[in-house]
């Protein structure tokens, strides 16, 4: 089955949520907790959580993806910063064990001039204090484009803090199609090297999700500037490929493109035709 969806607002409630997605043809979505900037969640509304859960148990909407807000940083060299992305991160962790099955999506961080090396063992320490043996949530570190000091560049970079986190089985990896060849991995020319490489450093079976998107920028550019889909430098026929690919085709995807909901549509209606059951 071919599973799509993209980010869609948590602000109307998660069963409103979950019916929006069903009507843009999507049976799966990505969302915000709370804001991309961080600050304090909404109370839960637990009758909407009961009415999301029922309505996810009799349609075909498959595995959510919360992602963190893009302000956290678990790496910073100010404790204060660390301290507040922590909180952040374990409210989340809660709020999602009223949900099904999940998964959490984060960007491992930035080490603002102190070193990969010393980045890592903050992000992995924090993870293991994060994370228990009895959550359902799998927490996943996305690929990033290699922006300034981001942590998570390099498959090496996501092995590292994955080695470093004692329940591993709790951790896996979103892989960013934008981000990813912004890195520098040629994903368009090169899908099955790129994904080879991705096995014999992480291990596909830590790949839980793939955020797609098209770049705006390019290969080896660390930019990371989304474009819609078939109108950046990858291209439909590089995207097509990605959604078909053996390894790839049976994982979620989530659209980040620059779009509203009819644009999300669009974009689900396209890749649906172009997907090969």
């Amino acid at each position: 089955m071919f599973t799509i969806g993209a980010h869609l607002s948590i602000n109307k409630g998660f069963e409103n949520i979950g019916l929006e997605a069903l009507s843009i043809g999507a049976n799966t979505f990505q969302f915000f907790p709370r804001s991309p900037r961080g600050g304090k969640a909404k109370a839960l509304d637990f009758d909407d959580i009961e009415k999301f859960n029922s309505l996810v148990s009799g349609s075909d909407i498959d595995v959510v993806l919360a992602h963190a807000p893009y302000v956290i940083n678990l790496a910073s060299k100010s404790e204060k910063t660390r301290c507040n992305a922590f909180e952040i991160f374990e409210d989340d962790l809660d709020r999602l064990s009223y949900l099904p099955d999940n998964l959490y999506n984060f960007h491992p961080g930035s080490h603002v001039g102190q070193g990969v090396d010393v980045g890592i063992e903050l992000i992995s320490e924090a993870l293991n204090r994060l994370i228990s043996e009895d959550q359902s949530t799998v927490v996943l570190l996305e690929t990033m484009a290699g922006k300034g000091t981001e942590i998570g560049r390099s498959f090496e970079e996501l092995r590292s803090i994955i080695d470093k986190v004692e329940l591993d089985d709790k951790v896996g990896v979103c892989l960013d199609t934008c981000h990813v060849f912004d890195a520098g991995y040629d994903i368009k020319d090169d899908l099955d090297g790129v994904l080879d490489e991705f096995d014999s450093v992480v291990g596909l079976d830590r790949l839980r999700a793939v955020h797609l998107n098209d770049s705006m920028f390019g290969l080896g550019s660390h930019k990371d500037r989304h474009e819609k889909i078939g109108c950046g430098l990858l291209g439909l026929d590089a995207i097509v490929d990605i959604i078909n690919h053996r390894c790839l085709r049976d994982l979620p995807f989530y659209l980040e493109t620059p779009n509203d909901v009819d644009g999300y549509r669009e974009e689900i209606s396209l890749l649906r035709g172009l997907y090969v059951d």
